[in-house]
């Protein structure tokens, strides 16, 4: 009854908060005008400027800024227990990452839809512009990397996932054709193609699982660069070039308006799961985990700084401004709808992170986990099955989070090589997901739904949102290649197509190298940067919003004391990445993670002293767009 009880009080402060804080902050901060000109209206292309009802835009711009960020994150955070995880992501949300969305985007829809990097050449410096596009190139280039990784590693380790998550895409087309040729309402073809969606997970769980590993007799990972992996990045960078380069109404919007569907479905499942659970006393987040851990391993980083860095998305993501500033601000229709979209989105991210630390947490301690050596993989364990337990065994429900996050062991590979398995160093890609695809099967068998399909509609659900963040981040890497290019005068790049070809290059560069499970896990090498590069940016987003906001005589403190938290907390856990004697990346030979550091570091001090020389002239004194010209960017 206590799990329960958490989750709705977090889930009406959430509500509360939406009701009062994002009101406030509507009407009196940014004086939110439905009469003003937005940008989908005045740079109107069809292409990227779409006006765009608010419904939809909302379901595009929580399902780009979710992914796997308020799933992985989380479920690495409970490591160091619950109540840490859960507060942080509460009030982050509603204070921190909901103010940091809806500043982005208000700011961007009053500049034309440029992104948060352009605002800052006019609100700081030439300077500050060309600093924020490097920071958002690096960053962007990241996620590209990781998340294709991580689709790839959920198709590979989730078969059953495949087919649902394909057919999706040509329903998402017929949608928008549907719409905006043919002037139909979205509703009821969205719902119909959830349905065909969730038929396709039933389909491809009991009867049509696609696993290229059976079907082409090759590895998941290895030595070679014919793997799974590579095949399925490939794969989806193509893709990716196919999405981004199209109208948003085309794929995106309709696209993530099934997801935002399939999301709140999984939601209710979720939570009545958890209600049913938690009545009937299978779920007990008390008994399964602690809500302060103690026995954590010495591998583990200390929870300050790095639980500020660890849950990022959920909380507040640097991510996001990309999104509010690149996507969305060129779809909004009226600035009335900014605390709808960019304020109410975040909140939901918020509730889903919460979801997500429950099932990590008493959704694990249903039941015991059965794996098995992949030799396929580089001697990981992969997910076989999960025996439901009594649930009146306490010390069972807790050690399924013991033996999950708490205790590590060398294990021998067939190879003869060492893994170790548990504690800090054992959080790969696949754990970190399957964290909460498994716990949250738990909760949907709760409810009768058998085992299998309840694990196909979770891989299915983080599948759907990793795609999103992907192409979505791919068009937000062309708009960053752009503005660079249109800066340096590099006029190739200020095409569309090849902006979007030259972002995939990079990214797949990156990804496809050999990495620390062979060719094909390239990006995992760069995946210790990506949390406090992405922190680092949303205070770097938060210093343009204070700006914005001195420069029009507004209060700055509910937007200032973020900036400074966002600005000092991933740079506190940069350097203890970089320079601690026992784990730095300098003294352990990690020196291109170093290298990739100290340039963070070295950007975010200069932007800093940029601030510091705009600050003193900034008091009221707001510089005016310059005029429009004819022809927007491709």
């Amino acid at each position: 009854m206590s799990t329960l009880l958490i989750a709705v009080l977090s889930f009406v402060g959430f509500i509360v908060a939406y009701n009062t804080y994002g009101k406030w902050l509507a009407r009196k901060i940014f004086g939110l005008d439905p009469q003003a000109k937005v940008p989908s209206q005045e740079l109107k292309d069809d292409v990227d400027y779409v006006p765009t009802k608010k419904e939809i835009i909302f379901g595009h711009h929580f399902t780009s800024i979710a992914g796997t960020g308020p799933i992985v994150g989380p479920a690495i955070a409970v490591f160091w227990g619950w109540l840490p995880a859960l507060l942080w992501v509460v009030i982050g949300s509603i204070f921190i990452g909901a103010v940091h969305d809806f500043g982005a985007l208000v700011v961007s829809l009053r500049n034309r839809g440029q992104s948060v990097g352009e605002v800052a050449g006019r609100m700081i410096g030439p300077r500050a512009k060309i600093l924020f596009l490097l920071v958002l190139f690096m960053g962007l280039t990241v996620v590209l990397a990781i998340f294709g990784l991580v689709i790839a590693l959920i198709f590979s380790y989730y078969p059953e996932s495949v087919l649902s998550v394909w057919i999706e895409i040509p329903l998402a087309v017929a949608i928008g054709v549907w719409i905006y040729r043919r002037g139909g309402n979205i509703l009821i073809p969205s719902i119909v193609a959830l349905g065909i969606m969730y038929i396709g997970m039933a389909v491809g769980a009991y009867l049509l699982p696609i696993d290229l590993r059976q079907l082409l007799g090759i590895p998941l990972l290895g030595q070679t660069y014919l793997n799974v992996v590579v095949i399925w990045t490939i794969i989806l960078f193509v893709y990716c070039f196919i999405a981004s380069v199209l109208p948003v109404w085309t794929l995106l919007q309709p696209r993530d308006f099934i997801n935002s569907h399939e999301l709140v479905l999984a939601l209710v499942l979720l939570i009545l799961g958890l209600a049913f659970a938690g009545f009937t006393g299978k779920a007990d987040l008390f008994a399964s985990a602690p809500a302060v851990a103690k026995d954590i391993p010495p591998d583990a980083p200390p929870i300050w700084p790095f639980l500020f860095i660890t849950i990022a998305c959920g909380a507040v993501s640097g991510f996001h401004c990309m999104v509010s500033s690149g996507t969305s601000s060129k779809q909004v229709a009226s600035e009335e709808d900014a605390q709808y979209v960019g304020y109410g989105a975040m909140l939901l991210e918020g509730g889903l992170a919460v979801v997500v630390i429950i099932a990590c947490c008493a959704g694990l301690g249903m039941g015991i986990f059965n794996r098995t050596v992949d030799s396929s993989s580089a001697g990981g364990y992969r997910f076989e099955a999960i025996v439901m337990e009594d649930s009146t065994q306490p010390v069972t429900k807790h050690d399924a989070w013991r033996t999950r996050y708490a205790t590590s062991e060398n294990r021998i590979n067939p190879d003869g090589t060492t893994t170790v398995v548990g504690g800090w160093a054992s959080h790969n890609l696949k754990a970190k997901v399957s964290a909460f695809v498994d716990g949250g099967g738990n909760f949907l068998a709760s409810l009768g739904i058998p085992l299998k399909m309840g694990i196909a509609i979770m891989a299915v659900l983080v599948a759907s949102f990793a795609a999103t963040t992907l192409d979505t981040a791919t068009r937000l890497q062309r708009y960053v290649i752009h503005e660079i290019a249109h800066t340096a005068k590099i006029k190739p790049l200020t095409n569309r197509y090849t902006a979007t070809a030259f972002a995939l290059i990079i990214a797949a560069a990156v990804a496809l190298l050999q990495g620390p499970n062979g060719p094909g896990s390239g990006g995992l090498t760069l995946w210790p940067l990506f949390g406090a590069t992405n922190q680092l940016l949303a205070g770097l987003a938060f210093m343009v919003i204070v700006f914005y906001l001195v420069r029009r005589n507004k209060p700055i403190w509910f937007a200032f004391i973020p900036m400074v938290v966002m600005l000092l907390m991933p740079a506190w856990a940069m350097l203890h990445q970089m320079f601690d004697p026992q784990t730095g990346w300098l003294f352990t030979g990690k020196y291109l993670l170093f290298t990739f550091g100290i340039v963070v570091e070295a950007l975010q001090v200069w932007m800093i002293v940029e601030g510091f020389i705009a600050w003193r002239n900034a008091r009221g004194n707001y510089p005016e767009l310059p005029p429009l010209e004819i022809a927007t960017a491709d």
